[in-house]
């Protein structure tokens, strides 16, 4: 017998790469590291990076990797993800989760899905697009810790009143009170990454406990093409000085920072996110690290990163098998996107379309859902959408378990030719486990009730996030907690003039 989560198990990905064609990107991106280099913008990691081996010219910030000193931190990376009491497992990240660990390259049913984004703008349960304000984030926070379907979150939005110096620390601050479903967040400098920390083991209970489950970790990004500019490498290196994990992310922008082929730009974006790991390794040997890429294409129209145009989906499901499969580093993608400024039919086609491509192609998650315009505006309205949407996904790959009691021969024989199965106990036993029985995705029939209204979907997904907003909320954390994570965030304005 073969039971559903067996089956689920074996479900092979999609694959868009050969093996072949993987070594080759890889050999394309140790190429580029080797003899076109990277700009570090910063001495320290400089100086890193020349004692582990590279060739560095510290007067124009500039550095050679030779390919052995790339494949010696790519086979340390691995090295570590085979030892099984190695710590942390896993981390959220900015659009989903990644694990620190070997697993089987599958179609995974149990994905994650994460709301976050730090959005400037938010278009409210009213209809109007403007800022985001500190209201704003609580109601997106208490939203996002209600839907079944949110794994993680971390800022839906960002309070546009709170000064850009301090805003960091303060909506990591409103995060840690607001949900147990902790997921990336945002540092815009080395010093934020301090404070929000603190935070962080106010919240794990302890130092070494955040260190050993972190809950809340920024990341540092390139500044592609083939830079790591000052403000992200402080942010990398302060991470890794506190023992904490790291990955160093990239988004080439195919025909804008990249070449505007699906491989020019996957082995680009290789060749940095590799950068990344020989530095992480360069500052600490024990270091807990990943590597990760998020590629695009820019759009010829309007010159934008595109988050969710069709050809942009075999991109991200090549860059989840060669993260996953080839390196060996289990990640999330981003998914669940639109182009689209409100909701609606483009929205529906491109969040389905950008949730299911990468949950069939091996990712383990995806996020960060509820944006709309390209990833610039939050929408709580969209968030309850996209939940639906998710939980809708999530049936598409549920497992088939084949077995004496699902193959139902004798139910099949007592019903008979012409014979029906309504009324059995059989029926009543699955039918709950085998159909999606969402209001939000039922079977009406040509003018009954409100099968005619085109706005049935986004009237329902209102009234639930009213419903949703409307219920009372117990505290995440003790009043001691809260208290610890104000002084901190006092201190932090303090610190920084707000």
């Amino acid at each position: 017998m073969v039971s559903s989560n067996d089956k689920r198990n074996v479900m092979q990905p999609i694959r868009f790469l050969t093996r072949p064609e993987m070594a080759r990107i890889h050999q394309a991106a140790l190429r580029i590291l080797e003899r076109t280099g990277m700009t570090i913008d910063h001495i320290k990691a400089l100086e890193y990076l020349r004692q582990a081996g590279c060739c560095v010219d510290m007067d124009k910030r500039h550095v050679l990797f030779p390919s052995a000193v790339v494949e010696t931190a790519v086979a340390r990376m691995k090295a570590n993800f085979a030892d099984p009491d190695r710590q942390p497992k896993r981390m959220s990240v900015r659009y989903a989760q990644v694990h620190f660990g070997r697993e089987p390259f599958q179609v995974h049913g149990d994905f994650s899905v994460s709301s976050g984004g730090f959005c400037c703008f938010i278009w409210d349960l009213e209809g109007r697009r403007r800022s985001a304000t500190m209201a704003d984030v609580r109601q997106a926070l208490k939203l996002a810790d209600r839907l079944d379907q949110i794994t993680y979150t971390g800022l839906p939005c960002a309070a546009q009143e709170v000064p850009v110096a301090v805003r960091p620390v303060v909506m990591a601050a409103e995060l840690a009170k607001a949900t147990r479903k902790l997921g990336g967040i945002e540092t815009f400098k080395a010093k934020d990454v301090e404070y929000i920390c603190r935070i962080g083991e106010i919240v794990a209970g302890g130092k070494e406990a955040h260190r050993r489950n972190p809950v809340l970790v920024g990341y540092a990004e390139a500044r592609t093409p083939l830079c790591i500019d000052t403000v992200m490498a402080d942010v990398m290196l302060a991470h890794l000085e506190r023992g904490l994990p790291q990955s160093l992310d990239t988004m080439p922008n195919a025909g804008a920072t990249a070449p505007m082929t699906a491989a020019g730009t996957l082995a680009l974006g290789i060749a940095e996110t590799l950068a990344g790991l020989t530095l992480g390794f360069a500052v600490d040997p024990q270091a807990t690290l990943t590597i990760d890429v998020t590629p695009g294409y820019c759009d010829m129209r309007s010159l934008r990163f595109g988050y969710a145009g069709a050809e942009r989906l075999p991109l991200i499901a090549a860059r989840i098998q060669l993260v996953s499969e080839f390196y060996g580093c289990p990640s999330g993608v981003h998914g669940g996107k639109t182009n689209a400024c409100v909701p609606g039919i483009q929205a529906g086609v491109e969040k389905a379309a950008s949730m299911l491509m990468p949950v069939l192609a091996g990712a383990i998650g995806f996020g960060t859902v509820g944006h709309l315009e390209n990833a610039l505006t939050f929408s709580p309205l969209q968030l309850v959408i996209d939940n639906e949407i998710a939980r809708y996904v999530r049936r598409c790959v549920q497992g088939i378990e084949v077995s004496d009691e699902t193959l139902a021969l004798d139910i099949i024989e007592q019903a008979g030719i012409g014979g029906q199965t309504v009324d059995t106990e059989h029926t009543t036993r699955h039918f709950k486990h085998e159909l999606l029985l969402s209001p939000f995705f039922d079977v009406p029939s040509w003018g009954v009730g409100d099968a005619q209204d085109k706005e049935r979907f986004e009237k329902m997904a209102l009234d639930k996030a009213r419903r949703l907003l409307a219920e009372e909320t117990e505290p995440i954390l003790s009043r001691s907690q809260q208290e610890a994570i104000d002084e901190i965030v006092a201190e932090a304005k303090r610190d920084y003039g707000c």
